[in-house]
């Protein structure tokens, strides 16, 4: 399997690209609009063909580039059903599917960051795509977007922690320069959800992180909302 990981500094965003070497189907999950040459650029180089793009949420925090990729590339945009956005090709649900060349990743649903939040298991190649749900060390918010901490908690605990020990974790972000984790270190090291840490614990810390108001959210989220495609456009 082809993987490749970006970074975008504004957000701390990482996108992941990914593709059949034998097939060249490609996916792309939480893309950037101010990335997208960069996409584009290795789509092209490689032969890709960019199937679908993949959101783990409705994003605070950047713009996503799903829009633009779509009219460049002909791929179908994909996000949860509960996004309840319009502009999406295809809605998904907990268990569905998504097909590229040999692989199969498998969709699950983890709201507490956003109601909207779905993580992405590649079973046979033992890696996980966990959006803004599961971060190196840490997790998403619960303070807005439909939020909660008792939801995440149980989220990560019954669709994360439960997979085997050695499955890599691949986060929509990280702001200390870690590139990933995997699920044992984050159930024995995680600072918020670590070994031994109880969901009334959990809640509590949640509830008083006093983090700010989101520096882009007014930006994004409206945008989002419309797969990233401006109003008069």
């Amino acid at each position: 399997m082809f993987l490749k990981q970006f970074f975008e500094e504004k957000s701390s965003t990482y996108t992941y690209l990914l593709a059949s070497t034998q097939s060249k189907e490609a996916i792309i999950i939480d893309p950037v609009l101010s990335e997208i040459e960069n996409y584009l650029d290795i789509i092209n180089e490689q032969g890709f063909n960019l199937l679908y793009i993949l959101e783990t949420h409705i994003h605070a925090d950047h713009v996503t580039a799903a829009s633009e990729l779509r009219e460049k590339t002909k791929a179908k945009s994909i996000v949860h059903k509960n996004a309840h956005i319009s502009c999406a090709d295809i809605l998904i649900t907990d268990g569905c599917v998504i097909r590229f060349g040999e692989y199969k990743i498998e969709a699950r649903y983890t709201p507490g960051h956003t109601d909207a939040c779905t993580i992405y298991y590649i079973e046979e190649e033992g890696i996980i795509f966990t959006g803004d749900t599961l971060l190196i060390n840490g997790c998403g918010r619960t303070d807005f977007q439909h939020g909660s901490a008792v939801q995440l908690y149980q989220s990560i605990h019954n669709k994360i922690f439960t997979l085997p020990e050695n499955t890599v974790v691949y986060p929509a972000h990280d702001y200390r320069g870690e590139k990933s984790s995997t699920v044992k270190k984050e159930k024995q090291e995680n600072v918020r959800l670590g070994e031994g840490k109880t969901q009334e614990e959990f809640v509590k810390l949640m509830q008083n992180l006093n983090l700010p108001y989101p520096k882009q959210i007014d930006i994004a989220l409206p945008l989002n909302q419309t797969c990233g495609q401006k109003k008069d456009a």
